[in-house]
């Protein structure tokens, strides 16, 4: 829209476009595919300086459009002389013809005053900044203003979402690789962007990195074999005597080959799984610490403190709570 504002627009086109693709990129995991086919539209698609000055290059027109699965209006830079009811009369158009043919239909912060104007939000639930929520409630006052949420689906199958202030737009994205994929998907996209609350730093999104590639076929048979077994009491031993070398010469070896001692190896593995089991499921710290070989469950919290700088409850709450699908 000429009325945008550039952060949520380029922040919502790079986090989707990438979404599949850059965590494969720094772990090693998952297939790299792009999970969703974005692009900028506008109504001529046409390049322009937006309400900052700073130059937006459409990528079509609406009218190249003919059926799209998610359409989000960013956040709009709104003046006091505004006909809110009578402007973008072709825009509006197509955005309630695409939501006739099934698309869900979304709003960052003051888009939402776009939507209310299409009539797509009338008796329905929705929020918006803050500051503008009077002029929501003032100007269509069929709509159900909720300026203490965040995200708020409503409609037929939830099919239109208003999301609130203008960085609300990394909630929007979360929920939407929630919905659209998985909430794995989600997570994994707010590991790498850090997205959420970043107050304990970044070490709760770190991740292990992918595995170096070496040519110690030794050294490569024990990762294979510990991967599967790092609950084992002693697996470091059991390392050693898989590999038919001696103590010393292992621990040089796999040290070289991985970057890793074979100590720190093993306990990078738990963690990693105790992440995976944070994220996903409800069993018990104590169990969780059990289940990957900690007889201490005071050990593993110190550990896992340690290692992603805050402690498995808080963890679970951070990511479990991150997405809003």
């Amino acid at each position: 829209m000429p009325e945008s504002t550039p952060a949520a627009l380029y922040g919502l086109y790079e986090v989707l476009s990438l979404a599949g693709v850059t965590w494969t990129q720094l772990t090693g995991e998952g297939d790299g595919v792009a999970l969703f086919d974005v692009a900028i539209v506008s109504a001529d698609g046409r390049s322009f300086n937006c309400a900052m000055g700073m130059p937006i290059a459409p990528q079509a027109a609406i009218g190249d459009v003919e059926k799209t699965d998610v359409i989000i209006v960013a956040d709009l830079a709104l003046t006091p002389d505004m006909d809110l009811h009578a402007r973008w009369p072709e825009v509006k158009d197509w955005i309630r013809g695409q939501y006739d043919k099934g698309a869900i239909v979304c709003s960052v912060c003051t888009g939402s005053i776009l939507l209310a104007s299409a009539g797509l939000l009338d008796n329905k639930e929705a929020t918006i900044h803050w500051s503008a929520c009077g002029l929501l409630q003032a100007t269509f006052p069929d709509v159900d203003v909720k300026p203490e949420r965040i995200i708020v689906p409503a409609g037929h199958e939830h099919r239109i979402i208003t999301s609130g202030g203008a960085s609300s737009w990394e909630d929007l994205a979360l929920y939407l690789i929630a919905r659209l994929t998985s909430r794995t998907e989600a997570i994994r996209t707010a590991k790498v962007f850090l997205l959420g609350d970043r107050s304990e730093g970044q070490l709760p999104y770190a991740m292990m990195g992918p595995a170096r590639e070496h040519n110690d076929a030794i050294i490569a048979e024990c990762q294979s074999w510990v991967a599967m077994h790092y609950a084992q009491a002693n697996p470091v031993a059991l390392m050693v005597r898989r590999s038919g070398l001696a103590e010393r010469t292992f621990k040089r070896r796999f040290q070289a080959a991985t970057g890793y001692s074979p100590m720190d190896y093993v306990q990078t593995l738990r963690i990693e799984e105790a992440k995976q089991m944070l994220e996903t499921g409800d069993e018990a710290t104590d169990m969780i610490a059990q289940s990957l070989g900690y007889e201490d469950p005071t050990f593993f919290r110190r550990l896992f403190k340690k290692r992603t700088g805050t402690t498995p409850g808080r963890y679970r709450q951070r990511f479990r709570s991150l997405v809003r699908a």
